[in-house]
């Protein structure tokens, strides 16, 4: 079925004419009569009764009334997949590292779904390992988090850097000096994240001395959940300052000499997909301007 036919035949109906209904689609008007007979033999009935007088036949009043929404569900589904076209419409499956999920993203995405609220997004918070995973997979189109390890299908630029500082209960033996070394947290205890985490093995990479004795550490599983543990006295750890504020009572925050555990975090979507269209490009475009606190290169690993 014709749906310039059917459309032709309803403003004829709210015009209340063939000729009034040309002008309006700019058709000759045996255009218009053309296309009614075309489908009304499609149809095999009459619609119209045309004469002195315009008048629907009992088939013409059933065909109006059950092409309206059709007509217009057909108009809502070009627009929709105009907009989806032009990046103004979609669904974005994004995957995001924490503290990046609770304490950077969730002012910024708000911002986003203003701009696109005709973009669909759906959160998944995991390790930065999971989320590797995810994308090869395909259950992800863009994530946040650290840069892969080895060497992935995956293009990754880099966006910001978590600064890292010490954070100890006050009454801590380490609460008294102005600036903490990793040599100072050797002797004390130390919260530290799973076991997954990026951050967990840089920090035990950096902290461990070859023949020194084993580190006394806590593991808790959410790097957001660390400063509440340290709150309640079980031992100092190493946290992002972007989770620190406000900063909680009953700790002291000192600064951690030097930048070896502070963590880049970054854009990570498949090497294949690079650039991102349509919503996901929207979206990565978006978060990139957002979230990015340094100029840097980014850079694509590939399977050897």
């Amino acid at each position: 079925m014709d749906l310039k036919a059917v459309k032709t035949f309803q403003r004829i109906v709210a015009l209340g004419g063939f000729n009034r209904a040309a002008e309006e689609l700019n058709y000759a008007q045996s255009t218009v009569t053309m296309q009614i007979q075309k489908l009304e033999t499609e149809l095999g009935m009459r619609l119209i009764d045309r004469g002195k007088t315009f008048e629907l036949t009992e088939a013409g009043r059933l065909f109006l009334e059950q092409s309206a929404h059709i007509v217009r569900d057909i108009e809502q589904l070009k627009d929709m997949m105009t907009e989806l076209v032009s990046g103004e419409a979609g669904h974005v499956r994004l995957g995001v590292v924490e503290p990046v999920a609770s304490y950077r993203l969730p002012e910024v995405l708000a911002s986003f779904l203003h701009d696109y609220p005709n973009i669909r997004v759906s959160i998944t918070i995991a390790s930065s390992s999971t989320l590797y995973e995810q994308l090869q997979h395909g259950e992800l189109d863009l994530a946040i988090c650290s840069p892969p390890i080895l060497r992935t299908t995956l293009y990754f630029e880099p966006l910001l850097t978590e600064h890292f500082v010490v954070l100890l209960p006050d009454q801590h033996p380490l609460a008294c000096k102005d600036v903490i070394s990793i040599r100072d947290l050797r002797d004390h205890r130390l919260l530290i994240t799973a076991a997954d985490c990026p951050y967990r093995r840089k920090l035990e990479l950096i902290m461990q001395e070859p023949g020194g004795h084993p580190l006394d550490t806590l593991e808790i599983g959410s790097m957001s959940a660390l400063k509440f543990y340290v709150q309640s006295g079980i031992g100092a750890a190493l946290v992002p300052l972007s989770v620190l504020r406000p900063e909680p009572t009953g700790t002291v925050i000192r600064p951690l000499k030097g930048h070896e555990v502070d963590m880049t975090c970054g854009l990570l979507c498949k090497a294949e997909d690079y650039p991102p269209r349509l919503a996901t490009g929207r979206l990565y475009e978006f978060l990139q301007k957002k979230l990015s606190d340094r100029n840097s290169h980014a850079c694509t690993t590939s399977n050897i």
